[in-house]
């Protein structure tokens, strides 16, 4: 049983995916590989990293869209597994990151967001259904004539706002929001982000908040995550985590962001990191970024660092920093 302090609570989780190596054999590849993280209730855990690095993998497995290879998941004090994924995923809901290929083009918006309602019989009537639609669409900042367009007919923001209020149809305590605005305009990006906020403190609904740019993530997180290779490499208060990084990735992602003062961002210095990202099928021994690491020693190939607690829970996985 877990901590009810937690509403999701996520321990050593792994996704091996098999990829085939000729005829007969296969290769595991390391998608997901260890990772472990808590969640409380109404709170938004940014995770952040460079594409390929397992992000998206994680939610997806959370929601047992992939069957995870090993690890447990606590969700309200409850382990979810198979046999109780079903009653629970009325409380657990995804945003995804194409607004358009994840929503039904044959469907009006009335449909694609009653749909949910349908399936989990939450009305009574038809005048019902339609009261809660519109209600839901209203809370998205849609207007009640957009019920029976397609999703074809709009632009890219008001596409994510659709699946916005079909994630919150079956009023959940979790949403995975995967990337929900990297295609999105800036302009767009900053209505949403602001959207995500208000439904949160209207709704108290916990986010695990999936993203590439640490700008947007450290706005709407109350703490950060940041995955490297399958792992969680460095996690701690956003405020904390913004201005006293410490894994050297960490140090490097935060380097690459823009700086709107111009005589600020010509002091500060870029970390350009030497070679390429590890392919997750031929993982280097030890710690997986030493091979990028400008600070790596012997102790780095021969073991692989867990998160040790730096203080006031600054989560840190490296033996050199």
């Amino acid at each position: 049983m877990a901590s009810s302090e937690y509403l999701v609570e996520v321990k050593d989780l792994k996704e091996y995916f098999p990829i085939k190596t000729g005829f007969f054999g296969t290769t595991p590849l390391k998608a997901v590989d260890g990772v472990s993280f808590n969640i409380k209730p109404g709170e938004t855990l940014g995770l952040v990293g460079e594409s390929g690095c397992g992000k998206t993998t994680v939610g997806r497995t959370l929601l047992r869209l992939y069957k995870p290879t090993s690890g447990e998941f606590y969700f309200d004090g409850q382990l979810v597994d198979d046999k109780n994924i079903t009653d629970l995923r009325r409380q657990m809901q995804m945003i995804f990151q194409d607004p358009y290929s994840s929503l039904n083009p044959r469907m009006t918006v009335e449909d694609i967001i009653g749909e949910p309602l349908d399936v989990h019989k939450l009305y009574s009537n038809r005048a019902e259904r339609r009261e809660k639609i519109l209600h839901l669409m209203e809370l998205v900042g849609l207007n009640a004539e957009h019920a029976t367009r397609y999703a074809h007919e709009f632009s890219g923001g008001q596409r994510q706002r659709i699946g916005i209020a079909r994630a919150l149809a079956v009023n959940p305590k979790f949403i995975v929001c995967d990337e929900p605005v990297s295609a999105l305009d800036v302009s767009i990006q900053a209505q949403v982000i602001n959207m995500f906020e208000d439904l949160q403190e209207k709704l108290g609904v916990a986010y695990l908040f999936i993203a590439h740019d640490l700008l947007v993530v450290h706005h709407i997180s109350q703490r950060i995550a940041v995955m490297y290779l399958g792992r969680i490499v460095e996690i701690a208060d956003a405020d904390e985590l913004n201005t006293h990084p410490i894994h050297p990735y960490t140090l490097s992602l935060l380097s690459a962001v823009p700086i709107p003062d111009p005589k600020i961002a010509k002091e500060s210095k870029r970390i350009i990191l030497d070679g390429d990202v590890p392919s997750p099928m031929h993982m280097p021994t030890g710690c997986p970024f030493r091979t990028r690491c400008r600070y790596a020693t012997e102790h780095c190939a021969q073991e692989c660092p867990s998160l040790t607690d730096r203080g006031n829970g600054h989560m840190v996985a490296c033996f050199e920093k």
